[in-house]
């Protein structure tokens, strides 16, 4: 055979490979509003930046038929490119060909790039849509996926892991995503859980579709398996290249630094209105992060869930920041369960990638009642406390008005190795509300509204300002809100030199 004619017969396989599942699927792929596995790899990395691997590889199961349905690639398309000149490795599901489902070759092609991905130290992403294990193969593909998930949890704290969840994604499969560092799902055409609407049915007797059970929306915004939900295949990936722009690529490098026009001495005048004049009114948190971040950029994570407190991430001076701020919008910014996770969570991946975090404090304290109570807030609420003592990346916190009893403990106060703790001239610091702490203080001693009016007032005055906390040292300035910005930004600089470790461990036992 001439060198002609096998570079025909080379390109004709690749042709064959491409198609996967074959033109019929393609089209019901996009019929369904979907990308197909190679188009999403093209909207997610740079341009003609792809290299793919084990475009030819072939399952070799012989059970019930399957000699006969051999398809190259075999189901998941795996290679590196570059986001924005940055390297990363992805795989990405094709549910053209036998619905994407996992097979033991599926598996070891992801597991070939997971390798590859952990030894060049670059970050990785995986685009999930499959019906699951594949059924024919048995054991061999449930070995594929604790294969998978071994290294999940190997890769965990050393490289990102991002997931990205674009159409089903069921039983054993769904672990993988959760062990990754963030979950990205599509509205109306992903869907994550364990069992089936028809095994629900079959053991519980209730009736409910898919995306009732494990749609976007209700992995968004009640149970926080997902971080992010978009509306289409498209904005999704988009957004992942956005997200990736602000991560490092791996635990021994520095986060990405993008060049600014937004002065870092940039003065806020605006700021020293924010805060209400009545402690018990809202303000907007996203406000002030919005004017004090990079020309305004905020990439929030998990908007929808524990919407009383705000995590993402900024950049100062061009460097990625995280940003843990209480909503005072929202449950006027009380910690609860959910909050405590989502917070607790994303300190640690700050703490694991060298992103320094800055907190913004308003918080009244935890929620109170039988249902948080009943539902562990104790342990939940020490996820958070532990994630910020346990973090030796640069901590600032500035408490913008109120940090009542162990929510202030909590929320990166000074006892909690925070570098450097600021507080504007609005901030209330002490055990419990003036009201709360008067009633206990002098219970059955007032005899009029009016003496515990100023009763309520002296203890403000003594123990509400900031003044209390700095004279003790636990605060390291007392700050005017407008300079809020370049008050971090050379603190920020300040902090680049920082070395602190913990003690030595096997590991943490962290409350889970």
């Amino acid at each position: 055979m001439d060198s002609l004619t096998v570079i025909k017969e080379l390109e004709k396989q690749r042709d064959q490979a491409r198609m996967g599942g074959g033109q019929a699927r393609i089209d019901g792929q996009h019929e369904r509003g979907k990308l197909t596995a190679r188009e999403r790899i093209e909207v997610l990395v740079d341009p003609d930046s792809f290299e793919e691997y084990d475009m030819f590889m072939e399952h070799r199961c012989t059970n019930f038929g399957m000699a006969d349905k051999k398809v190259p690639g075999d189901g998941v398309v795996t290679g590196h490119g570059t986001i924005n000149g940055r390297l990363v490795y992805i795989y990405s599901q094709d549910f053209t060909v036998l619905g994407g489902s996992l097979s033991e070759t599926n598996a070891k092609k992801i597991c070939k790039i997971q390798d590859m991905a952990m030894k060049m130290g670059a970050p990785i992403i995986g685009i999930n849509d499959s019906g699951g294990a594949r059924i024919q193969e048995g054991v061999d593909s449930l070995s594929g996926f604790a294969e998978i998930f071994q290294r999940n949890v190997l890769a965990s704290g050393v490289i990102p892991q991002l997931s990205l969840i674009m159409g089903p994604c069921a039983g054993g499969a769904v672990y993988s995503p959760a062990l990754t560092d963030f979950t990205v799902m599509v509205r109306n055409s992903s869907y994550m859980f364990v069992t089936g609407p028809d095994v629900v049915k079959t053991v519980t007797h209730e009736d409910i579709t898919q995306e009732e059970l494990g749609g976007a929306n209700v992995h968004s915004k009640h149970t926080g398996v997902a971080d992010l939900a978009f509306n289409n295949d498209i904005e999704a990936l988009l957004q992942v290249r956005r997200l990736f722009n602000f991560l490092p690529l791996n635990n021994r490098e520095k986060p990405p630094v993008w060049e600014t026009d937004d002065p870092a001495d940039r003065v806020e005048m605006s700021l020293n209105t924010l805060v209400p004049d009545n402690s018990n009114k809202p303000y907007n948190m996203y406000e002030l992060i919005a004017k004090i971040v990079d020309e305004g950029d905020f990439f929030e994570m998990a908007p929808d869930f524990a919407r009383n407190i705000i995590i993402g991430f900024g950049r100062m001076q061009g460097s990625t920041v995280g940003f843990v701020a209480n909503q005072p919008m929202e449950m006027a910014g009380c910690l609860d369960i959910d909050a405590s996770r989502k917070a607790a969570r994303f300190i640690r991946f700050c703490d694991a990638f060298s992103i320094p975090i800055v907190s913004l404090v308003d918080v009244p304290g935890f929620l109170p009642g039988t249902a948080q109570e009943h539902n562990g807030i104790i342990k939940h609420g020490a996820k958070l406390l532990y994630a910020y003592a346990e973090a030796t990346v640069p901590k600032i916190t500035i408490i913008t008005r109120k940090a009542y009893g162990g929510a202030y403990i909590v929320m990166s106060s000074k006892h909690l190795r925070g570098d450097i703790n600021y507080a504007w001239p609005t901030a209330e610091i002490a055990v419990m509300g003036p009201e709360g702490a008067v009633e206990v203080l002098f219970k059955g001693k007032l005899n009029s509204d009016l003496e515990k009016t100023a009763q309520v007032e002296a203890y403000r005055d003594q123990f509400a300002s900031p003044f209390s906390a700095a004279a003790r040292g636990y605060l390291d300035d007392i700050i005017r809100p407008q300079n809020t910005r370049w008050r971090l930004c050379r603190t920020l600089d300040m902090l680049k030199s920082k070395q602190l470790e913990n003690p030595w461990k096997k590991h943490d036992n962290l409350p889970l």
